[in-house]
């Protein structure tokens, strides 16, 4: 709405309705009191003003009250002044009629109040007495009928433009609303017929609807046929009773949509896979369709299940691999029954290595091959996985079987089959394998535990020799474990200082006098307590260790025997020491014994090495350099457990040995308690060679093993030396030792 003037614009400026230029409202006549004047003009502005009070009171007026006054004002002149025009016309009333539904003053009440006021208390607030026409009554009336007609063709006109706008607006909106259900039609048919992946359209009893080409191709049929048919009639056997439990829960609800991978029949009975997402359509609530979108996933599952076969199989004999066989075991083990056995056999081929290094790891390959197949064609009547772990391993995994002897049976064939000869390019082969069986309810074990004693068996059976098969033995096992704790604890046993020395006296069988002593280490476990050297020395050399072991022996050995020489000079007693095999192969035991010597400070002829035959001639079956280099220290050098080895009587006068130790079983042998009393002289006789020949070498004998007076008496007659045993006395710390020393010095010598 244009603004409308101030009303203190009537007084103070330029009067736009012109009650100072024009005609005077109040019908005061020129050359009257300019006071009627001002009256005129109060009254007019106070019939306005009553005339917008009236309007705002009765209903909302869309304009200030300054904005409804001003705007009231103007039409009272305008009102005043067509009741005094001449000619007189209603037009200017019909005009204000309108002017007030424009200013949106439409209320009924408003234009009651207007019209009353108009005819009662116009002329006699707005028109002079003096001005009045004759018929103004008759112009009053006119001029109520021409504003209320102005107002209700007003009021007609507005409504029906608004009911044009309206009806206007609603066929735009029913055009837009058409044409973008057109469009959106149009996009959904383009995307629908258009689309790459297939679209499938059903009711919710399986009915197809429409399908579109994509789709159609996807499964050979035309859009035609597959209008025809329910989708049970495409869905696979094998996945049926799960799609339709998919459509139950959709249609109850449970679930919107659901994606899965399905298998759908083609028209000419092939099998596709398909990644199918499914929606269900609702209208008013009620479940109506479901469309389906299928991707044709046949290439990406076959190329899945490629690489999946090439995860879980050996690619060069096509077997399970170790993966799908601890994956298989696992679910063995997890579904099997209380009752149930489960067993493995674990077969190592017998010296593959020789057939690859000798023959090329070509040959190697093509053998393991054969192998393969010939174990999976022995069990495959019965089931059993057979699977490579790696390398020419092989394991045959035995499900179920409630007879013991069901996995002996089975490594038997297996055995068979590999043994029969096998034909490579122009070679004909002869191989062998070892088999390591373990069987035991499903419910005491696990994969690991399974695997891990099968591994244990098959090198027992790899021990006893080729083509053969073991048992697992729970205890044997045991000790195994045993073992293996004893081996872990070794070096840390070493750095603790876990281990002592125990010395056996060395006497003399003429004198009865203690010569010396031979150092005999012993394990302190902090769990096991005193542990002999038949339980680790072995597994000292296995893994090593022995010459940092033997090392400490020598140099706390020599400790030991410098002060028993510091504190019995006379006895002279001599430290024997062994040396294992790798130590006295080491090149740097010359180096070691010297510096040993020379930090305890023990005379080098107060110190005997001892070694088995098979080091003194090294590992090449030569006698060992080193021994003239230990021998030119001064140190004793003696051949321990002589008779056992080569026995080669050759090197023994071109060594430095000062002393031949003869074996335990000779000096067992001539205890004559025993019932073979022709065995008892043979060993005697043996003996009897035995030190004559020492002596004719100038070499010292002592005998082992001496448990008896009888024996001790028989080896003086014999002429031997010195024995060592229980009769003599048994292995004791070093201080047992130095008691024996000192009670020998206070007697005289050193008893027996």
């Amino acid at each position: 709405m244009a603004a409308v003037p101030d009303p203190a614009g009537v007084e103070a400026g330029p009067d736009p309705a012109g009650v100072e230029a024009g005609p005077d409202p109040a019908g005061v006549t020129a050359g009257r009191d300019p006071a009627g004047v001002t009256a005129g003009r109060v009254a007019t502005r106070g019939y306005a003003a009553e005339w917008a009070r009236a309007v705002r009171r009765l209903g909302f007026v869309p304009l200030s009250m300054a904005e409804t006054e001003r705007l009231l004002l103007v039409h009272t002149i305008r009102l005043a002044q067509a009741a005094r025009a001449e000619p007189f016309t209603a037009r200017p009333a019909e005009e204000i009629g309108r002017a007030l539904v424009e200013a949106h003053l439409t209320e009924p009440q408003a234009l009651e109040w207007t019209l009353h006021a108009l005819g009662a208390a116009f002329a006699r607030q707005v028109l002079c007495d003096g001005d009045q026409p004759a018929d103004l009554a008759d112009r009053i009336a006119a001029l109520q009928g021409g504003l209320a007609a102005g107002f209700a063709r007003a009021l007609r006109d507005r409504t029906f433009s608004q009911q044009e706008r309206i009806a206007r607006s609603a066929w735009q909106a029913r055009d837009q609303v058409e044409q973008a259900l057109r469009e959106s039609e149009a996009r959904f048919r383009a995307v629908f017929t258009g689309a790459a992946i297939g679209i499938g359209i059903a009711d919710v009893d399986g009915r197809i609807i429409d399908v579109n080409q994509a789709f159609a191709d996807m499964l050979g049929y035309s859009i035609e046929e597959l209008r025809q048919i329910n989708v049970a009639g495409l869905v696979h056997a094998e996945d049926a009773a799960g799609m339709w439990e998919l459509y139950q829960e959709l249609i109850e609800g449970k679930h919107d949509a659901a994606r899965v991978e399905k298998r759908y029949y083609r028209k000419d009975g092939t099998t596709v896979w398909t990644d199918l997402a499914v929606s269900l359509i609702r209208h008013e609530g009620r479940p109506r369709f479901t469309v389906a979108m299928i991707e044709d996933i046949t290439e990406r599952y076959e190329l899945q299940q490629r690489l999946r076969f090439q995860a879980l199989h050996d690619p060069l004999t096509g077997l399970p691999n170790r993966t799908l066989f601890f994956e298989t075991l696992g679910q063995v083990l997890d579904t099997a029954g209380a009752e149930q056995r489960v067993g493995v056999c674990f077969l190592d081929l017998d010296g593959f290595k020789a057939i690859n290094d000798s023959l090329g790891h070509d040959l190697g390959d093509r053998l393991l091959v054969m192998i393969a197949r010939r174990l999976a064609a022995c069990v495959a009547d019965h089931g059993h996985l057979v699977a490579r772990m790696g390398g020419d391993e092989f394991v045959i995994l035995v499900d179920g079987g409630d007879d013991a002897d069901d996995p002996v049976t089975v490594a038997e064939a297996a055995l068979a089959a590999v043994a029969a000869p096998v034909h490579v390019g122009e070679h004909q082969l002869a191989v062998s394998a070892s088999v390591g069986i373990v069987q035991c309810p499903a419910s005491e074990t696990t994969a690991s535990e399974l695997m891990k004693a099968a591994d244990t068996t098959l090198y027992w059976a790899k021990a006893a020799g080729r083509g053969r098969w073991a048992v697992y033995d729970p205890e044997r096992g045991a000790r195994d474990i045993a073992r293996s704790a004893l081996v872990a604890g070794l070096p840390a046993a070493l750095d603790r200082g876990e281990f002592v020395l125990h010395y056996q006296p060395i006497v003399s069988l003429l004198e009865g006098t203690m010569l010396a002593v031979e150092a005999l280490v012993r394990w302190e476990h902090p769990e096991l307590g005193l542990i002999g050297p038949d339980r680790f020395i072995g597994l000292a050399e296995e893994t090593g260790l022995i010459v940092r072991l033997g090392e400490w022996v020598l140099r706390r050995a020599c400790a030991d025997a410098e002060r028993w020489w510091r504190e019995f000079p006379d006895a002279r007693l001599v430290v024997s020491v062994n040396l294992a095999a790798r130590q006295a192969d080491d090149p740097a035991i010359v180096d070691t014994v010297a510096d040993a010597l020379q930090a305890s400070g023990l005379p080098a002829e107060l110190l005997q090495l001892e070694l088995t035959e098979s080091a003194v001639m090294g590992s090449a079956g030569e006698p060992l350099r080193s021994l003239h280099r230990l021998a030119a220290l001064g140190v004793r050098l003696a051949v321990d457990d002589f008779g056992t080895g080569y026995s080669n009587l050759a090197y023994l006068r071109r060594l430095p040995i000062h002393c031949l130790k003869l074996a335990g079983p000779f000096v067992e042998g001539i205890r004559a308690d025993g019932a073979d009393v022709a065995a008892d002289h043979r060993d005697e006789r043996i003996v009897d060679a035995l030190v004559r020949l020492a002596h004719a070498l100038e070499l010292w004998v002592t005998a082992e093993a001496v448990e008896t007076g009888v024996q001790a008496e028989r080896l003086r007659s014999l002429r031997c030396d010195t024995g060592q045993g229980r009769y003599f006395g048994a292995p004791a710390p070093a201080d047992a030792i130095t008691a024996r020393l000192r009670d020998g010095v206070e007697h005289g010598g050193v008893p027996v």
